[in-house]
Formats: C-alpha cells, structure tokens, sequence
C-alpha cells in the first residue's frame, strides 16, 4: 500500500539500540520535539512513509532491511533506509554540504570551499532519495521534504512523479542573492525548490532571501505579499521584516513562500523543569556555586556560533570590571558535532587555548572563571544548568533559529533569569524582550553580558514574562500547524497535525 504523506529527511525517525544481540527501535529523545512533531502527521493519514539514509558497507547488499514498518502511538509507517557507503556519506554530507553549502548559508564567504566536492555524487545520492519518495508515494500524495542537503529532490521528484504535492522546509538560514550565488550550482538548485508546491523557512528574512535569489535567477513574479505579524518583528534588530513575498508565479505554476518559526515542546520541557529531580539538580548547582554569579553558554564548536569571540568578552568583562573577579563563572558548553572535520578541530583548540588563557590570567585557588564541557549534557541535567544560571549567553555570529535560547526561556518557571541574545539568530526576530546584541562588536558584547548581570530582578521578570508567552506561542506543535496551514492552500493540502501528539 503507497503513502498518502512521505516525508523525506536525513535522520531515521527513531533510535537503533541493542538489546539482547538485537536491535530495536526506540524512541527519539531528541527534545526540540521535531522528529515527534513530523511523525504526529502520520496519525492524519491512512498510510504514511519516512525515507532516510543509513551506513551500509556494501551498498548493493547492505546488512538490514532496506524497508521496516514502524508501529508506535503515531500510527502505522514504512521507513525506507537508503543504503550509502562511507565515501558517499562523506562526500554527500560532510565535504559538499559542510564545506561548500554550510558556509554559504550562513554567509562566511571566506570560508567557502568548492573544489574538493563531488557534485555528481550530491546528484546520485539526491536521485536516490527522490526515488525512494516517488515508489512510496500515493497518487497526488504529499511529499515533505527537509533541509538543504536534500535541495535536488524536489525537481528530480516531479519529473518522476509530477501528479504529487511537494513541500520543502529550511532548517537553517537562507542568505541574501550575492551570498548564495557565489555556488556555481545555484540555478540547479533554485530550479529544483521552485518545483515544490510550499518552500518554507523558520523567519520573514530568510524568505525574502530566498525570493530575491529566485528573482536574480529566474522570471518568477511575486504575486502575492502580505505584512509580517507583530510577534515576528523586533523592531531595530537585523533579522526583521516588515513584509513578505508569500506567492511565487512562474511557467504558470504557483509557489507558496512559508513562513513557520520552529520551537520547542514547551509542555515537556516544563514537566522536566518542574521534576524533584529537576529541583534537585539545581539546588546542587547552586550549592556548588556559593555566592557566585552563572553564567551559562551552550552551543556547537562551530564558526557560527561565535565561541571564541564570546570568551574573549568574558575576558575584557574581567579586565575592566575587577569587582566581577571571584564573583561571576561561565560555564561554555561547545560540543563538536563532527570531530572528523579539520575545521572544527581547529576551533575546538581556539577555545581550549582561549579557555586556558582567561583562567590562568584571573584563577584563583578557590574560584575558576571559566568552565569549558566539551561534551553534551544529558537534558535533565541541562534543565538543572538553565534554571540555576542568573544569565544565558547565546551570541552566535549566524544561526538559523536557535532553540537554547527558547529552552532557556521554557525552563524559567520561577520567572526569572536573563537572556542575552544575538540579533543574527533567527529566533531574535521573536525573542524581543531579551537583552539583543551585536556579536561583531566588541563594545556592545561587553555592555550586554555586564548590563545582564547588573539587571534589577522586576526588569528581569518583565522580560522573562514576555519570553515565555512568545516561544509558548510559537512551540513546535504551532510550527506544524502553520506549515499545514499554508499546505492547505495547495489542492491536495496537509491535515492539521494532532497538537497533543508532538
């Protein structure tokens, strides 16, 4: 039996665990909520697939089931694994999408690189998956495909299949026409995603990015533009807009431009929050603490997220405000996604370096100003850091959306805490009341993170009142709401998402 919805994505919407010399499938604990909220469509639908891939040694007799049906509380699916080898994996993944795409979407040119990518085989592993949606897909079903190192499905999809629906998601920021078109590919690309019925993106901005690309590209008219909601625009900061392209015409085809701001599930992370484990982890954190200040700092080592540059402002902090000496600690949490890549290394030993210098300036025998983790925390214990911490300083350079920044907020159930945030992370454009900085500048990185830490309690609680209201508002089940919504003004839309399922 074909899939009325297929949806289309990297991962496998479950986690592989041995138990017994076998392997089951558990779960994804993952807890932004995304894999849960996407696998919530399912209980819509009278049939629905998911297509991933996974590492085989020999791709033309890879050692498990290229096909597994799921049964689990969002219904009965078919999950289609893509058997890839190692070299494809790298290429496709980590050389084309890491070293040529990712620099480019988050607009670091100087790091761009494109000679060592084997373009030929980003199109074979993309035929691949446009494949594997076309044989499980219905007629005039849904497909929903995810981020951009898929961004070819979408055309080789419709030349295969073109009685389907076809919907795209950004998870990552979408930069402006002299920016992106620096890939030789672009046109491929772009031709591609306007194949699809609804491109959608997590901000106004990103957009309005992706449309001027289109229009620098193509003969694509906006036929439609409507203005940005409220809650979406924080006055003064980089990321706003104030209206939106919201419909695309070309070769009498229409192409719905979405905007839906991904978030977290506010009503699991409150019931962690709320725990006796939770309260008891962070009356340990405290303890340990005294009468120091935390601040807490968590993201990936990456180029993006500004590592470095945010040390070195807890550095000039310290130098001119000895008063904060034995008084404030920062626990930086920078977590490699990918120890395999050189880049990445090299930043690691950035921070390290820069983590040993701050502390062998300022340390004392009783007090150690930086703390680096270069590990993930498990949740729990991460509920136990946001709720014990005066301050989050979240301050990457570029970034899609940022969902520290909104679990920070979501943990807060005593109303209180601060956030310093980056205007160039896409949650700013909602996140309004926290304390938004320039991370380019050192004068306004400074001021931030001491006014922060020198804000009266009642301005503190005003804001952290407006922060929860906004990321309740726009929590991972509205995000699947919205992107239905906007599926629905195609013909053949998507059903609503069951809220209380994601």
């Amino acid at each position: 039996m074909q899939s009325d919805l297929v949806i289309v994505y990297h991962r496998q919407p479950y986690e592989e665990v041995e138990e017994n010399g076998e392997i089951v499938f558990k779960e994804n604990k993952s807890p932004n909520g995304i894999v849960p909220t996407l696998k919530s469509f399912f209980g819509n639908v009278d049939k629905g697939s998911w297509v991933a891939w996974k590492l085989a040694e020999d791709t033309s007799n890879p050692d498990f089931e290229p096909v597994v049906e799921i049964e689990d509380k969002y219904g009965k699916y078919n999950v289609t694994r893509l058997p890839l080898s190692a070299e494809q994996v790298r290429q496709f993944y980590h050389v084309t999408s890491k070293e040529a795409f990712w620099p480019i979407l988050h607009s670091f040119k100087e790091r761009y690189d494109y000679d060592p990518v084997d373009w030929p085989n980003f199109r074979e592993v993309n035929w691949r998956f446009a494949e594997a949606a076309a044989a499980e897909a219905a007629p005039g079903a849904l497909v929903w495909v995810h981020d951009y190192n898929l961004w070819l499905v979408p055309g080789y999809l419709r030349q295969m299949r073109p009685d389907v629906k076809i919907a795209f998601f950004h998870h990552t920021p979408f930069p402006s026409a002299d920016v992106f078109n620096i890939l030789p590919w672009r046109k491929e690309i772009v031709e591609s995603l306007l194949h699809c019925d609804v491109v959608g993106f997590h901000i106004p901005r990103y957009a309005a990015n992706f449309v001027s690309v289109v229009q620098s590209l193509t003969d694509a008219d906006v036929t439609e533009r409507v203005r940005v909601e409220d809650d979406l625009i924080s006055e003064g900061t980089a990321l706003t807009e104030r209206a939106v392209a919201t419909k695309l015409s070309i070769d009498d085809r229409e192409v719905i431009v979405g905007v839906a701001p991904v978030g977290i599930d506010m009503d699991y992370i409150q019931q962690v929050a709320g725990s006796e484990d939770a309260a008891k982890k962070k009356a340990e954190i405290r303890e340990e603490l005294g009468d120091c200040k935390l601040v807490l700092s968590v993201g990936r080592t990456d180029y993006t997220k500004g590592g470095v540059q945010q040390l070195n402002s807890f550095e000039r902090l310290l130098e001119q405000h000895p008063e904060l000496r034995g008084e404030v600690r920062l626990l930086h949490v920078s977590v490699m996604a990918n120890r395999a890549m050189t880049v990445y290394q090299e930043i690691q030993s950035e921070i390290e370096e820069t983590v040993g210098r701050i502390n062998g300036r300022f340390g004392t025998f009783d007090w150690t100003p930086v703390t680096l983790v270069s590990r993930a925390i498990p949740f729990d214990r991460l509920i136990g850091y946001y709720q014990a911490a005066d301050v989050a300083w979240i301050t990457p350079l570029a970034d899609g959306m940022n969902l520290v920044a909104k679990e920070f907020a979501a943990s807060r159930l005593d109303g209180d805490g601060a956030l310093v945030l980056s205007e160039f992370a896409g949650a700013a454009v909602e996140l309004s009341s926290a304390v938004l900085v320039n991370p380019f500048s050192n004068r306004a990185m400074d001021e931030a993170i001491y006014m922060a830490l020198q804000m009266p309690e009642e301005e503190r609680r005003i804001r952290m009142k407006e922060l929860r209201r906004v990321v309740d508002k726009y929590d991972i089940a509205e995000w699947g709401e919205e992107f239905g919504r906007q599926m629905s003004r195609v013909k053949r839309g998507l059903p609503d998402a069951d809220r209380n399922a994601a």
